[in-house]
């Protein structure tokens, strides 16, 4: 099994420390794992991306031209990688900021509303975790728990206050996606 995903946003949208946290699950549940990360000259508010290849065997580059699963975050996200995605492909997209059927997508698209989950669960901010657990009941690549364990051993000090809320929006996303609504796009 080798899946390539990449997850794509604004910086500040945690797209980074999602990407760091399917690594470290990954790295946990004894898998091979590269992750790449890319961000514009502003952290916060330029574009950011990053890409987690998971493996059972040896990962020969860290470069996807065409990824498996795409989490987008945003318009922009969803523009730049419908071209790229394949048949077979997973694109799940942040409903909070994109509107279901404002753009084709050649791929099973799933529209989480990941900003509601997040403000819902306590923490805002916790919209990249919620899409972490919408991506794993679409395509089951780790195990729950890997991940929620991965977000309690790395979430910075300055954020363990936000801990439970995380976990609560992980929790949801996952539900989320499990339970979802079929839209069609």
């Amino acid at each position: 099994m080798e899946k390539s995903i990449v997850i794509a946003g604004f910086g500040g949208q945690g797209v980074l420390f999602a990407g760091q946290v399917l690594a470290y699950a990954a790295l946990a549940e004894g898998k091979e794992v590269t992750w790449f990360p890319s961000y514009g000259p502003e952290m916060r508010g330029g574009t950011a991306h990053c890409t987690v290849i998971i493996s059972d065997e040896a990962i020969g580059a860290p470069l996807v031209n065409a990824p498996d699963v795409v989490i987008a975050m945003n318009t922009p996200s969803v523009q730049k990688y419908a071209a790229k995605m394949t048949a077979g492909a997973i694109m799940l997209i942040n409903a909070s900021l994109a509107a279901p059927g404002s753009m084709a997508v050649d791929a099973t698209t799933h529209w989480i509303p990941v900003n509601q989950i997040a403000q819902n669960a306590g923490a805002e901010r916790a919209a990249n975790v919620a899409m972490l657990g919408a991506l794993l009941a679409v395509s089951p690549i780790l195990p729950l728990q890997a991940v929620a364990d991965a977000i309690s051993d790395h979430l910075p000090a300055r954020h363990k206050d936000l801990l439970p809320a995380n976990l609560l929006a992980l929790e949801t996303g996952y539900a989320y996606a499990r339970n979802e609504p079929k839209l069609v796009t």
